[in-house]
């Protein structure tokens, strides 16, 4: 069995050595999008990889056709810029070709829920109960323990939770190696994350494995059964994506159909999804028409077998509905742009906790010495936040760091009663230097 798989690996090896992956980038051909076509040898993953390549450009995919159906994998894929315009930026073109021509080493990995360390920095990976508050409790716990946090991303779905996080030693801004720190670390969150529930908690494992960070959310998320809706009747059957899956029993195919409010990483998070249950899509197709997006993807699993019965039919659907409401952009959009220090996480969120805010989902970058923090943010149980609850984080943080930008009804009426931080946090970020700094702006 050893020597056969051997075999087998060393014929896929030569294979493609053979027919080196190709890629032709088409400026001309579409009116509105830059057309990437890609061909090369197919292999379980490789259509994830693509994708994976596109989206952490920021790139909008508009239309695709896939096509891997024996032992050929040929994609179409028609991209924007973020503003809809056509890709003409030489070093993105150049780094395609590079990513997925004859140079390309895509890899990809599962690994365990826990503590990784890399050459410079720390990655925490946290799973709990979602709860107001929560994102405040843990970057405090970190600045209380020396952890600058360089890079966040925090998910939130139907009562759970998950995140990962990039830290460093405050002192020496390298990856923390010690293993009593570590220790304390993971048990101190665990602490936190388990305050809120006590069947669902939370555990860490040290890895040295890397896996990317919106792929692990959705392991991890996927892992947790988030999928598990406890009761139909709470859900909102007006945003709930349209997820239909039928076989195809002349061809043996599973047939897939999703309809739903397009966004951002939509392609990313559905294939992501299916290749990590062990599906393989054969033949797909992507369109956008407005603010709308249809898929259709034919499939097996990897065992060659369509889907085999209602209750996987059902789980097909419910994890693809999970995976496109994970990253739902629900609440104020509310971005920071500063220059970066330590703690700035742990005094933001705190100042949105002390305001009543609930933190959706959140993404925190540092580079180049500044910090670019994107946060979800709603009222009290899920409420719209009111106009004041915005002035007074305003005053907080600053006029020239929070700016609202977002339609007036987005916002309820202000209230007549004083937040109880409105004075306390007032001169917070100027005695830190952030009056010059930044921008805080709100979308829908």
């Amino acid at each position: 069995m050893s020597f056969s798989h051997y075999m087998d690996d060393e014929y896929e090896k030569l294979f493609r050595r053979m027919n080196p992956p190709r890629v032709v980038i088409d400026n001309e051909s579409s009116k509105n999008a830059t057309v990437i076509r890609v061909d090369s040898a197919n292999k379980h993953g490789i259509l994830l990889e693509v994708v994976q390549i596109l989206t952490d450009l920021n790139l909008i995919v508009n239309k695709a056709y896939i096509s891997s159906d024996g032992g050929w994998f040929m994609d179409v894929f028609n991209v924007t810029d973020q503003d809809g315009n056509k890709v003409m930026d030489e070093a993105i073109l150049d780094y395609i070709r590079k990513s997925l021509g004859p140079e390309s080493c895509c890899t990809s990995s599962m690994r365990s829920v826990g503590v990784k360390q890399t050459m410079d920095h720390t990655a925490i990976e946290l799973l709990g109960t979602d709860r107001p508050g929560l994102l405040s409790e843990v970057s405090a716990v970190l600045t209380d323990l020396k952890c600058n946090i360089i890079n966040a991303e925090v998910w939130t779905h139907n009562t759970r939770a998950a995140s990962v996080m990039h830290v460093t030693d405050e002192e020496t801004g390298a990856a923390i190696t010690d293993p009593q720190r570590l220790s304390l670390i993971k048990e101190l969150l665990a602490n936190v994350l388990g305050g809120g529930n006590k069947v669902r908690g939370a555990s860490s494992v040290v890895t040295e494995q890397v896996t990317h960070t919106d792929r692990r959310l959705h392991q991890m998320m996927f892992a947790d059964r988030d999928y598990e809706r406890a009761d139909d009747n709470e859900f909102d059957e007006k945003r709930r994506p349209k997820v239909t899956v039928v076989n195809w029993s002349d061809k043996d195919y599973s047939v897939v159909t999703i309809r739903c409010k397009d966004r951002a990483k939509l392609l990313f998070d559905i294939v992501c999804t299916l290749t990590d249950m062990q599906y393989v899509v054969f033949h797909a197709s992507i369109d956008t028409e407005g603010p709308n997006a249809f898929q259709e993807y034919y499939m097996k699993h990897i065992d060659g077998s369509p889907v085999k019965s209602e209750s996987e039919r059902q789980r097909v659907i419910q994890c693809l509905e999970a995976a496109i409401q994970r990253r739902v952009s629900e609440g104020l959009k509310l971005e920071l742009c500063t220059t970066d220090r330590f703690g700035l996480l742990s005094d933001v969120t705190r100042i949105f906790r002390e305001n009543s805010l609930t933190v959706n989902r959140a993404e925190v970058t540092t580079k180049g010495g500044k910090a670019v923090n994107t946060f979800y943010v709603s009222g009290a149980s899920g409420c719209p936040v009111d106009s004041k609850t915005i002035d007074t984080i305003r005053q907080a943080t600053g006029n020239t760091i929070l700016k609202v930008k977002g339609r007036p009804d987005e916002l309820e009426p202000a209230t007549t009663q004083d937040s109880p931080t409105r004075f306390l946090f007032g001169g917070f970020f100027k005695s830190r230097s952030f009056a010059n700094f930044g921008l805080i702006k709100s979308y829908s």
